[in-house]
């Protein structure tokens, strides 16, 4: 028998006729259900699709917020190096030490900025080689400093908390060469 649309969707009578209606209502009251179910889904997918946009919205406004703080914190450091940028033209005898006052504010200015941001120093002068921390580029020998400790720091290191920004680029100590016998 070939499917037709009166025998492939039973009618409401039909229905109602293998149904008794204490079950008919609660079939109506499932359906509604159903319904109140479905159409509150869709609302909360909606609000969550809404929720996600603007998180990332503010996420990219914090990040904006953040970077405009940061550059309103360097401004005035900038513009004691355009002093002293402006300074160095006519500098000479008592002027050149107060310049070098001047610039030694500056610094001054900008490490503690860098502190408050939470920027640590790495001190690598005198400690055992960490690879963790350090970057040796050679090795000296040296009969004052311990094998494996940092004779030199040729650039600091720095660490915010406990990441590590840049490591010091250091020379590692090593024993001296023991001279040679003469040969007999």
């Amino acid at each position: 028998m070939k499917p037709t649309e009166d025998n492939i969707e039973p009618s409401v009578e039909t229905a109602s006729a293998a149904y008794t209606p204490e079950q008919m209502e609660e079939l109506k009251t499932r359906a509604a259900s159903a319904q109140e179910n479905w159409d509150r889904l869709l609302r909360t997918t909606a609000d969550f699709e809404n929720f996600k946009k603007r998180a990332a919205r503010e996420r990219t406004e914090a990040a904006q917020n953040a970077s405009l703080n940061l550059i309103q914190k360097l401004l005035p450091i900038l513009d004691g190096f355009d002093m002293a940028q402006a300074a160095t033209i006519n500098a000479q005898g008592d002027k050149l030490a107060s310049l070098q006052t001047g610039v030694a504010m500056i610094q001054s200015q900008l490490k503690n900025f860098v502190t408050e941001a939470g920027v640590e120093e790495v001190d690598a002068l005198g400690k055992p080689f960490d690879p963790a921390l350090h970057e040796a580029i050679s090795q000296q020998e040296s009969a004052d400093v311990p094998e494996g400790h940092v004779l030199q720091q040729l650039r600091k290191g720095y660490k915010v908390r406990e990441r590590l920004l840049r490591p010091a680029t250091v020379i590692v100590a090593r024993k001296p060469a023991t001279q040679a016998e003469p040969q007999a």
